[in-house]
């Protein structure tokens, strides 16, 4: 092997070593990012029959602005709900009867609790419990109960074209 082949090899390594220290550095940085434990808010806690795909750095938000971060989940062992607690900004002072509701970015994003205002007079206090809450709608749920119903449709349209009395119909008979 030549000297020009040796040095060509050496240097095509130590590019490849510099290219992955910066990918481990933007991961680090993203991951570090991603899970900020103080964000300067104060703590309120809700409880959700279920929070699918909401995790620990997952926003909070008021009207599409985020005011603030989920920074614990746990299940209750005696209700076996999801008790989610998360910070809101100082200056955000919420009604009593205000809601949290985990909702989706996108069809494939991620989830956050977007926040509905209520009208009380009273505000939730720093280690407040947030009582209405609606838990995640999962979309492979969605589907399955679409495509039964249009499954269960068709099957009665075929029972109808072949002159079967269909159970509730018009046509069914005593």
């Amino acid at each position: 092997m030549s000297a020009v082949a040796v040095r060509h090899d050496r240097l095509e390594l130590l590019a490849g070593f510099a290219v992955l220290a910066c990918l481990a550095g933007l991961l680090v940085a993203a991951m570090v990012g991603h899970h900020r434990s103080d964000d300067g808010g104060y703590p309120v806690h809700a409880s959700f029959s279920q929070i699918d795909g909401l995790t620990v750095g997952s926003d909070v938000r008021l009207a599409g602005i985020t005011v603030g971060h989920v920074t614990g989940a746990v299940v209750d062992p005696k209700s076996f709900q999801a008790q989610v607690t998360f910070t809101l900004a100082p200056d955000v002072k919420l009604p009593t009867d205000s809601a949290a509701i985990v909702t989706s970015d996108s069809l494939l994003g991620g989830k956050y609790i977007a926040l509905s205002p209520g009208g009380a007079d009273s505000v939730v206090k720093p280690g407040g419990v947030m009582t209405e809450t609606q838990g995640s709608i999962s979309l492979e749920q969605l589907l399955s109960k679409f495509i039964f119903s249009v499954t269960d449709s068709l099957q009665k349209s075929q029972k109808v074209a072949v002159g079967k009395p269909v159970a509730g119909s018009l046509t069914d008979e005593p």
